[in-house]
């Protein structure tokens, strides 16, 4: 159902690969509440991807961009204001990998070169981002920016691996960048907390369909699905949550705040 939340507004949405991920959901919806977008992510994985697909669909273009190089992310912002006409409003990071996971390194012997990649693909180039949108002044006020995470950055799932840190990283410099964005330029920074997720990225996770249904039996609501991840990052993107910054927002139903549930423990009785 579309409400027209974001009719007006111009962003750049970071990550869609193909139809199961969040970013590619999230964009059709931003397009469906009448927000215009550039889209982008690593040459190498839209090479992988749909993702002229979904340029076509929401009426947009793609801008190849890596995001650990400061250039490439230089280049990007400048191309899209130049093709939105002005400042932006919304910026969508949707974006993690990690090489010791791909390659099924364990969090107790880890190839180093392989976990400094990862932490400089999955939260490093956020810091990168913001601080080139901060420089170049490319927000709109009220603007706001929101960057996906996962609950392993608070507690422990071990086969989660490097990506735990990763995410653990990201949310601290959604909070530290966040303070200087909304003191200086009125945006906001958050994350959202995400169920785990079916999507490309996530199936490479080990015992990936155990995690799924294990969070969906703890949690009272269920699972919170792409769609519902989408939804709330509208929410965040409109003018509705002016006032919310520096958060790290669940969208889980209600995993987060979970001792047991008595699902799980039937399983034990």
């Amino acid at each position: 159902m579309a409400n027209n939340l974001l009719a007006g507004k111009k962003g750049i949405i970071f990550g869609a690969l193909d139809e199961n991920s969040i970013a590619w959901i999230t964009a059709n919806r931003v397009h469906e509440e009448g927000g215009q977008f550039v889209l982008t992510n690593a040459p190498v994985a839209m090479r992988m991807g749909q993702i002229n697909e979904l340029a076509q669909q929401t009426g947009s273009i793609v801008i190849p961009a890596d995001a650990t190089s400061i250039e490439d992310i230089e280049k990007l912002v400048d191309a899209a204001m130049a093709h939105l006409g002005g400042k932006l409003d919304f910026v969508l990071h949707s974006i993690g990998m990690s090489v010791n996971v791909r390659k099924g390194r364990s969090y107790t012997d880890q190839n180093y070169d392989w976990t400094q990649k990862g932490t400089d693909v999955s939260a490093m180039s956020f810091h990168k981002v913001m601080q080139t949108l901060y420089k170049k002044d490319a927000m709109n006020e009220w603007g706001s920016i929101v960057a996906l995470t996962y609950m392993a950055a608070q507690r422990v799932f071990p086969d989660y691996n490097d990506m735990a840190d990763n995410k653990a990283y990201l949310e601290s410099i959604a909070r530290s960048f966040g303070y200087f964005f909304g003191r200086d330029k009125k945006v906001r920074v958050n994350t959202i907390s995400q169920s785990p997720t079916p999507t490309t990225a996530g199936q490479g996770v080990k015992g990936f369909d155990g995690f799924i249904s294990y969070a969906d039996q703890m949690s009272p609501l269920g699972n919170a699905t792409a769609m519902d991840c989408a939804n709330y990052t509208i929410s965040l993107f409109s003018d509705l949550t002016r006032r919310v910054t520096l958060q790290n927002l669940y969208n889980d139903g209600g995993f987060s705040n979970m001792g047991v549930s008595e699902l799980v423990m039937d399983k034990f009785q």
